[in-house]
């Protein structure tokens, strides 16, 4: 760099007004002055705004007693900073590290967590670059099931695979403290999700539809046993899906149409997809449960894709038989991949949410696997989780902020 240059960091703090960043720049675009870097953020009408400049060392006293004098007409606070070239060169030298998201969720998100997530970054020697609140602003009081908080850490630095594990490993711990904590790499694919795969049973719907059934068949007790035990990964899928439907046998099917149409939807649904259609995804519900409920819902909200089981039917009752390949963990795998190549997408551009053992394969094959109140066994093998909140949790794992998709 030319020795009569000089690089000058000057932070703006105070109440935010019209006009108040066209005054400011304007000074520097008389002197003809390179702006390297800005930024500018907003908090309860207050504003913070930094820039950093380069200008000839003969204008730089110029510019700063200007921006001192509208600074002051203005009503706000001005710092200035000289940066020297090496400290200059060595910022840009850190744009080539990788960057990550932290994304901390919950129903309320209180100074221990973000101390507790922000120790853990530093602790790993990754630099926080920006923070921002992605839900609405927060009420005093959380009054409502629906009430949600989430705030965004953008943060840059190297990490081995051993230390990127740990560092999941310790997000894990501080989940337990009633905050969901996602960590992401963020790369080309990250905003660029196009396809969503659902579990149904647990996941978008809070029951497991089979338990319905077998509750109306008078065989609750005993498919329950089998499902938990199913779900908890203790027992082979399909043979628990055989055992549970063979109990089902002689029910009548118009059962099933009144259980759909009481189904205790799961908390975040309706928003989640109204959005998710909104910007352009396609969705799907690969289900070890049943198609007649998944079309149900599919035809509800809008789904693109469903695959589960068929339950076979014999003068308007169940066989206690089903029809074609049963929709297990490997099934669910094989969809989702089927269904990247069917969209044309790479399979880093996929999601797949669930709760129980069965849906690991997928979670795992996705770019972002998401277990939804899920099973302890299920939470700790996921690499991310959503257990404080609704579905529509999942739209800020995905950068999506309130103000800008309601």
């Amino acid at each position: 760099m030319q020795e009569d240059l000089e690089i000058i960091q000057v932070n703006i703090s105070g109440e935010d007004k019209p006009g108040l960043t066209t005054s400011l720049t304007e000074i520097l675009a008389r002197y003809e002055a390179q702006i390297l870097d800005i930024g500018q953020a907003n908090i309860h009408q207050s504003l913070t705004l930094g820039i950093l400049f380069v200008t000839n060392s003969q204008n730089s006293g110029n510019i700063m007693k200007e921006l001192l004098f509208k600074a002051s007409e203005l009503g706000v606070m001005v710092r200035f900073t000289p940066i020297s070239e090496e400290r200059y060169k060595t910022w840009v030298g850190r744009q080539g590290k990788n960057r990550y998201i932290v994304t901390l969720l919950g129903r309320t998100v209180k100074a221990c967590h973000i101390s507790d997530v922000t120790r853990v970054v530093a602790e790993h020697g990754l630099n926080i670059d920006a923070i921002k609140r992605l839900t609405g602003r927060m009420p005093l009081h959380e009054e409502d099931r629906a009430a949600k908080a989430c705030v965004e850490l953008s943060v840059r630095g190297s990490l081995s695979d051993e230390e990127r594990s740990t560092m999941q490993e310790q997000f894990m711990k501080i989940s337990e403290m009633g905050v969901d904590v996602s960590f992401q790499r963020d790369d080309i694919y990250r905003r660029s999700r196009r396809l969503i795969c659902f579990d149904m049973d647990s996941t978008l719907i809070e029951t497991e539809v089979i338990d319905e059934l077998a509750e109306r068949a008078g065989v609750g007790d005993q498919v329950r046993e089998i499902t938990a035990s199913a779900m908890r990964g203790e027992i082979d899928f399909k043979e628990s899906f055989a055992r549970r439907v063979a109990l089902l046998k002689g029910l009548d099917v118009s059962v099933m149409e009144d259980i759909a149409q009481h189904l205790p939807i799961t908390e975040g649904v309706e928003r989640m997809m109204t959005i998710l259609k909104r910007v352009g995804y396609k969705t799907a519900i690969l289900s070890g449960g049943f198609t007649y409920f998944g079309n149900y819902l599919k035809q509800k909200y809008g789904f693109d894709y469903v695959y589960a089981n068929e339950l076979e039917v014999e003068d308007g009752h169940l066989t206690g038989r089903y029809a074609g390949e049963v929709v297990d963990g490997r099934r669910k795998a094989e969809l989702l991949r089927l269904l990247c190549q069917f969209e044309n997408i790479n399979l880093a551009q996929s999601v797949a949410v669930g709760d129980g053992a069965n849906d690991l394969p997928m979670l795992n094959l996705a770019g972002l696997g998401i277990a939804f109140h899920a099973k302890p066994k299920v939470k700790a093998t996921a690499r991310q989780s959503i257990s404080t909140i609704g579905l529509d949790g999942i739209l800020y794992f995905l950068g999506l902020k309130d103000s800008r998709i309601e």
